[in-house]
């Protein structure tokens, strides 16, 4: 065996370990094309089903991108989106160096059901703006976010054209956030979310539940899904700080 790592353990692994060592050496750059299966096989002595195996381990594991027909690439480092802040997630794209779009899926005016008017603690029935909205990073559909906002603090939320405006750029100019509530869950995609981003049926998402008020008042209850394959949440701070 030529060039495989004298680590322990399997085969597979050691072709997963040299894989890795030219990546984290760099050797292997972002989106380099890796010698095909039956270059490394030659390269490295080992047979076409443990090369195979490797591949097939290191892309499910988002180290590599597997394109039929045209090769296997190192895949880009993961976008992260701060957790505990409330980002704009345009901003956070152009500031990566990506190009950002957005597509409108749903914007209207709907009655809540028993579940949302708890949510937003109403004590009365009321209508509420509703809003579905896909974020783009280099044509890559990156989130869902679908949105329920409170129209006594936020009117005409219906009639923006959020293709032009981010719905974070709107609330933000129409009432002054003074809490958020955050809850994160791992899902598999639905046949509308792995629709609308371009995924596979029951492929894993990240799903930020968030609330925010405006004092005392619930301003907006979110559903935020995440393309798990693409993006992060992840946040550093001081704990004294946030005591």
């Amino acid at each position: 065996m030529n060039n495989l790592p004298s680590t322990a353990g399997p085969l597979y692994g050691k072709v997963k370990d040299y894989v890795l060592q030219n990546i984290g050496s760099g050797k292997w750059g972002r989106d380099h094309k890796l010698p095909s299966e039956h270059e490394l096989v030659a390269e490295l002595g080992v047979s076409r089903m443990t090369v195979h195996r490797a591949l097939r381990e290191l892309t499910s594991d988002g180290h590599l991108i597997r394109i039929q027909g045209v090769g296997t690439f190192i895949a880009p480092p993961k976008a992260q989106s701060a957790l505990i802040e409330i980002n704009n997630i345009a901003s956070e794209i152009r500031l990566r160096g990506g190009r950002y779009a957005a597509k409108v899926v749903l914007l209207e005016t709907i009655q809540p059901g028993p579940e949302l008017l708890a949510a937003f603690e109403f004590g009365t029935q009321g209508p509420v703006g509703h809003s579905m909205v896909v974020h783009y990073e280099n044509d890559i559909p990156v989130q869902l976010e679908e949105r329920f906002v409170n129209p006594d603090l936020v009117p005409n939320y219906d009639k923006q054209d959020f293709t032009t405006i981010t719905t974070y750029d709107y609330l933000q100019q129409s009432t002054p956030l003074t809490e958020v509530e955050h809850v994160i869950a791992a899902v598999a995609a639905d046949e509308e979310t792995a629709r609308l981003l371009m995924i596979k049926l029951r492929d894993p998402c990240l799903l930020l539940h968030r609330r925010t008020w405006s004092g005392s008042i619930v301003a907006t209850v979110n559903r935020l899904t995440y393309n798990g394959s693409h993006y992060t949440l992840g946040s550093r701070y001081s704990p004294a700080a946030m005591r």
